[in-house]
């Protein structure tokens, strides 16, 4: 059943120049990556280099106050810009934009560029602000549960599971800033409060943020990309009927997450429980192991609170905002990468560049919950500056959009609630199945059998 799950979206950033080969011996390549600074620090330019190889980890424990993102990515005058033909991979006219700008191609500007935009204070990491949306979180979460616990009735049930799923996604976002160090510049700090959050809510601390990263090195890249990444025509075909229903049936793919975690998805190997799993290096054994085990203790609470209070308190008070946080977090990261009206480009080899990547990203408008699970849905900027604090984004993207011009893709505005989403996710999955076997910009393609 777990070959049917989807790729999620922990980002341990890497130290500038560092080389291993790959587990399965293969010899990667070796990446140049450097901290990205506020606009008022020297740089120093430097290219990211795409490669098929596979991202590496950095030594020591300092991984906290890094990025894992490039100072700068070629300009539209260093790169090789090719002939392009109206065809790609059988889709006719995909990537052009409103005015015929083809926004698959490499962008006019720099990620220096768009790093000059963003005001200075919003790289600002304040750890007591970060804490006060702890406090925050944490008292909404203990205020529901006493209060379903209080009145007990099934009508209240259901807004109860709803709005405690809800605020579990909130607890989520917040640990994912402790991965990405946006949360504060001290990392212990971070991994305090990262390992108490997500294993609150049973997520590997560790063992996800080291994916996480992965995702953030090589978003757009067909291959490399480790959240919700698109399957190869080849791969796809070789699926048996059963998990081609449950990849790409709702509800089943909404519900992929804790799957994911012990077995990634089709095409990729290796578990985030595991310290001798693919996705990790010898270095990040112990990391792994301490994730690991403070999520066994979070199970072992679980099961004595089932001994305690009853199986079906359990269930009631913790186990179905659980699926419903689960389906949260798939919807929104899925959303964050499909679904546009203009399908959106994937890339390979040379056309890839972390500056492209990141602008395939969307932002989207969630209503009133975009307040509630700390402005994820400003995805553009997160995904190219993940060293920004949550309570910056919304700034830095007016800042930047200016700059990014046509390559941001504005986000329909919701109504309080956004159900107009579950319509643009129904659309995707019904249409965005494959891609090509080869070419170096694809786009997704539609089996009419399953669709």
């Amino acid at each position: 059943m777990a070959r049917w799950v989807l790729s999620e979206c922990g980002v341990k950033p890497l130290p500038g120049f560092y080389h291993h080969p790959s587990r399965n011996g293969i010899a990667s390549r070796t990446y140049m990556v450097s901290e990205i600074r506020p606009p008022l620090l020297a740089s120093r330019p430097h290219i990211l280099r795409s490669s098929l190889g596979l991202f590496t980890s950095c030594k020591g424990k300092n991984w906290a106050l890094n990025v894992s993102a490039p100072e700068r990515v070629a300009s539209v005058d260093e790169v090789d810009e090719r002939e392009r033909v109206d065809v790609v991979n059988g889709v006719e006219g995909e990537g052009e934009g409103e005015g015929g700008i083809d926004l698959s191609a490499a962008p006019p500007f720099r990620l220096s560029d768009i790093r000059a935009a963003i005001p200075n204070h919003c790289w600002v990491k304040d750890p007591w602000k970060s804490m006060s949306y702890v406090v925050r979180d944490v008292v909404v979460v203990v205020g529901l549960a006493a209060a379903a616990a209080y009145f007990n009735n099934w009508a209240v049930w259901p807004l109860y599971w709803l709005a405690q799923g809800t605020m579990f996604w909130a607890l989520f976002v917040i640990g994912h800033d402790c991965g990405h160090g946006s949360f504060s510049n001290d990392p212990k700090l971070n991994s305090i409060v990262g390992h108490i959050l997500h294993s609150s809510i049973l997520v590997p601390y560790h063992g996800w943020r080291i994916s996480h990263r992965t995702h953030h090195q090589n978003h757009g890249h067909v291959e490399n990309d480790e959240s919700w990444h698109p399957l190869t025509e080849k791969l796809y075909r070789s699926l048996d009927k059963a998990t081609k229903t449950l990849r790409f049936t709702l509800p089943f793919p909404m519900l992929a997450y804790p799957f994911y975690l012990w077995s990634r998805s089709p095409g990729k190997k290796g578990s985030h429980f595991n310290p001798n799993s693919d996705l990790f290096v010898p270095s990040e054994r112990n990391d792994i192991l301490t994730s690991t085990a403070c999520w066994a203790a979070m199970v072992a609470l679980l099961g004595c609170l089932t001994v305690v209070m009853g199986p079906l308190e359990v269930l009631k008070l913790y186990g179905i905002p659980y699926v419903i946080f689960v389906m949260c977090l798939d919807i929104v990261t899925y959303l964050h990468h499909h679904g546009h009206d203009d399908k959106l480009p994937w890339y390979r080899g040379e056309e890839w560049s972390y500056l492209r990547g990141g602008l395939t990203t969307l932002d989207r408008d969630y209503g009133w919950i975009n307040n509630i699970h700390h402005d994820i849905g400003t995805h553009v900027i997160h995904h190219l500056f993940p060293q920004i604090p949550h309570y910056h984004l919304v700034e830095a993207t007016e800042a930047a959009k200016p700059v990014l011009g046509k390559y941001y893709r504005e986000p329909e505005k919701s109504w309080p609630l956004p159900l107009h989403l579950f319509g643009v996710l129904v659309k995707s999955m019904k249409s965005d199945h494959f891609v090509s076997d080869t070419g170096d910009i694809v786009y997704y393609q539609t089996d009419p059998d399953l669709s």
